[in-house]
């Protein structure tokens, strides 16, 4: 009587594991693809046709175009802490590499359709997400990795992707800004003082009205991209940006985010490119959680939301301590003291004389007979929008009596 038991368990453990084979050939087809920016992964701003800037914007980045010819307004007061390639080898295969990408970022599988849905009040794990025409962002989106570090978010906009005023993108457990992407069929545009994150690839243009910022890139590959006193900041996706270490994130207890599905692939989401499981509780649509019902981490775990730290205060100090007078013959200094300052330039009567971006940020003004004004105008390292701060001075009898010969010292 062993022998006929013996048989069947072997004959059912044979169906089991033929089942198992056969199963994994789909889900790993179905496994959601990295998106690679390859060479284009330094870039803060890419454009095709030309890159424009107003006011004093500031790139933690590269600066490109490719193949248009036409860079202009990214001088002083703007701050580009990158490479500036305008139509070189380099931009070029930048734009090739933008071009692939975008192409892997149109072609996520089975991605959850949001056609008609403000993107604004709601709260989206890993995975692909679909616009068929045009995408709207209203007030704050929150995008949760559910503790896995390389979950990637990608959205597929057919037409085009615009913000409204003061929007924002949140990143909550674990979420990168590395790891999302925004593939747009036409163009995208953030409306003023947006804090924005994530790569947004553009099939035509990208403008970034006044104050918005973006942690993250905007690249545009056939048409213009245009700044208005923004910031742009990928460099903490300088190394392997858009490429997730492949080393599948152990599950918590009682979840399946599928995040182990296919090494290498950068996702959190599962089979068939669709999120990640939700937590208990949520709404029956596991791809779109209501934030009332979504557990809040701390504060701390924010890191990545765009900062206004930064402060600024334009002072006249002696060059000599303890000086009776400040600069009424000798002259003095004007000092600028504050957080997260990032660079200042210091003007005298509308001309510059000095450009400092490390501390101490100060600069020597002589006396001069007359009135005078003294303007110094500050950059900070967050997305603190730029000021202008100025004070007026007037030289005292001495100075005008005793003028100080030989060339001009406005050099700082």
């Amino acid at each position: 009587m062993s022998r006929p038991i013996h048989l069947r368990r072997t004959a059912r453990a044979g169906i089991a594991l033929a089942v198992a084979l056969a199963a994994l050939p789909a889900a790993a087809a179905q496994a959601a693809p990295a998106v690679l920016l390859g060479t284009a992964t330094p870039f803060a701003v890419l454009a095709g046709s030309t890159a424009t800037n107003t006011g004093p914007s500031v790139l933690n980045g590269d600066l490109g175009l490719s193949p248009g010819s036409s860079i202009s307004g990214f001088g002083l007061p703007a701050v580009v802490n990158g490479a500036t390639h305008n139509t070189d080898a380099v931009a070029a295969q930048a734009q090739a590499d933008l071009t692939t990408a975008y192409n892997t970022a149109a072609s996520q599988l089975s991605p959850v359709d949001l056609t008609g849905q403000d993107l604004g009040g709601l709260t989206l794990t890993a995975g692909s997400y679909a616009f068929s025409t045009s995408a709207q962002l209203t007030g704050a989106l929150t995008l949760d990795a559910a503790g896995d570090p390389n979950a990637q978010f990608v959205f597929e906009v057919g037409s085009t992707l615009t913000t409204a005023s003061a929007s924002s993108v949140v990143m909550i457990n674990g979420a990168s800004p590395c790891n999302v992407y925004w593939q747009v069929g036409s163009s995208a545009t953030l409306g003023s003082t947006t804090a924005f994150q994530g790569t947004i690839m553009a099939l035509t243009s990208v403008t970034l009205n006044n104050g918005a910022s973006v942690i993250g890139r905007a690249l545009a590959r056939n048409g213009a991209v245009t700044l208005d006193d923004n910031l742009l900041d990928p460099s903490g996706c300088q190394t392997g940006s858009g490429t997730p270490t492949p080393t599948p994130t152990p599950v918590p207890d009682g979840s399946d985010t599928g995040s182990g599905s296919s090494a290498g692939s950068g996702s959190g989401a599962g089979s068939g490119g669709t999120p990640a499981a939700t937590p208990a509780g949520a709404a029956a649509n596991p791809a779109i959680v209501p934030v009332a019902t979504v557990t809040r981490p701390a504060p701390a775990s924010r890191t990545t939301v765009a900062t206004r730290k930064g402060t600024a205060v334009l002072r006249r100090t002696p060059t000599t301590p303890g000086a009776p007078r400040t600069g009424c013959t000798t002259g003095f200094r004007a000092t600028v003291t504050g957080h997260q300052l990032k660079r200042v330039v210091f003007r005298l009567d509308g001309h510059p004389v000095a450009s400092r971006t490390g501390s101490p940020f100060r600069v020597l003004i002589r006396s001069l007979p007359g009135r005078h004004q003294i303007t110094a105008r500050v950059t900070f390292k967050d997305a603190t929008r730029s000021k202008t701060l100025k004070f007026a001075y007037r030289a005292c009898a001495a100075a005008v009596l005793h003028p100080r010969s030989g060339p001009s010292q406005f050099t700082g």
